[in-house]
């Protein structure tokens, strides 16, 4: 056998040399990789910013119209008295309306929104007043203070009234409480009649009855809310402007508006414009000083002296420098609502130097680093508009 000398094996093996990175190569790697970690760094920056502003924009567009949706859906309700007509506006009425003052139906004052109830303070007047007048609108500045701290300054106040639209006992409808204030109607036409008045807007003796002239009629719980914007949400200067409202109701044995509570954050804006029906579709003026003149008494179509339910001329503010009277508010078959809603936080780099427009007045520039949108509405109130449409 032969063999291979070691020598021989050893010279045939090749030395290859083994390197690593220079210090150019290590430093360029370094620089390309800190490269991409700045461009990931810098789209996951945008990204997250991004989506805050998403968030932002969609919390205040929600809330937004969160708010006009709730007002809408309050307010087409108003005036709503489960089928009771204020004789000044009953069509079928032949007689002359008097005033609320000598125990007719046409609202002789403004009735105070805010007035506990009692015997005494609600007597015939102010109940009658209360039915005839829906809405109420103020400024900030001339309504309800000490049931309305910390109101936001250059905001409205809206009030509305109305019958509760279900009846106690139905499904989802608040169970009839002893001592709570509930409307009902007579829907008995007997002649003569069974009822002695057409309804009974009190806290008890709920005795009158359906058309049967024998079952005794629902009743409905009374409803009054009033609108409002707090200049802050949950801590006292955390400057977060809040929709708030304060609902009529029994507490603890008492009868009053109860303490408002917080609805939506961030409504900064509120205006109330309120649509007037001054003129008949003849274009006379309303008067409820005396019976109805019809265009055509045979057919007892067009009435010459009352509305037609529609607006007539522009939409009014209430002010305390131009208050609203109670034959306006008597007339008002429509409101138009600006809500201006804020975001919740402010936007970094942004300034706000925008005016809005809500209707007659304007609000802005805020030089700040909130971002806002105005949201608008008109409700038709067709409990009392509907009723004044005729042929």
């Amino acid at each position: 056998m032969s063999t291979i000398p070691f020598s021989a094996l050893r010279g045939s093996c090749s030395h290859q040399s083994l390197r690593g990175f220079t210090l150019i190569e290590l430093m360029v790697s370094m620089v390309v990789g800190l490269l991409v970690l700045l461009a990931v760094t810098t789209l996951f920056v945008n990204v997250n910013r991004n989506n805050s502003e998403f968030n932002k924009t969609s919390i205040l567009i929600e809330n937004g119209r969160f708010a006009v949706q709730l007002l809408e859906s309050d307010l087409i309700h108003a005036g709503f008295w489960g089928g009771h007509i204020p004789d000044f506006d009953n069509l079928t009425e032949t007689t002359v309306p008097t005033s609320a003052a000598v125990g007719g139906s046409v609202p002789s004052y403004i009735p105070d929104p805010c007035l506990a109830y009692s015997v005494a303070n609600w007597d015939t007047e102010y109940r009658t007043n209360l039915l005839g007048i829906a809405v109420q609108a103020y400024d900030a500045a001339s309504v309800c203070s000490p049931l309305l701290p910390d109101i936001l300054a250059n905001t409205d106040v809206l009030v509305l009234r109305h019958a509760n639209t279900c009846v106690p006992g139905e499904t989802n409808c608040e169970a009839n409480i002893a001592g709570n204030l509930y409307f009902q109607k007579s829907n008995c036409n007997d002649d003569p009649p069974t009822d002695a008045s057409p309804y009974i807007f009190n806290t008890a003796g709920h005795t009158l009855h359906d058309r049967d002239c024998t079952t005794v009629a629902a009743v409905r719980k009374f409803i009054s809310n009033i609108y409002y914007i707090r200049d802050y949400a949950a801590t006292s200067g955390d400057g977060i402007p809040t929709l708030m409202r304060a609902e009529f109701d029994l507490t603890g044995g008492t009868l009053a508006h109860q303490t408002a509570v917080p609805l939506i954050e961030g409504i900064e804006g509120f205006r109330v414009e309120l649509g007037i029906d001054s003129f008949s579709k003849t274009g006379a003026g309303v008067n409820y000083a005396a019976a109805i003149a019809w265009l055509d008494e045979t057919n007892k179509t067009t009435p010459i002296n009352r509305g037609d339910g529609a607006t007539d001329g522009a939409f009014v503010r209430c002010t305390t420098a131009t208050p609203c009277t109670a034959a306006q508010l008597t007339d008002v078959v429509a409101v138009k609502l600006y809500v201006l809603a804020r975001a919740l936080a402010p936007t970094q780099g942004y300034t706000d130097t925008k005016t809005y427009n809500l209707g007659s007045t304007a609000l802005g520039p805020f030089n700040d680093q909130f971002k806002r949108h105005i949201f608008s509405t008109t409700v038709r109130l067709h409990n009392i508009s509907g009723r004044r449409e005729t042929p």
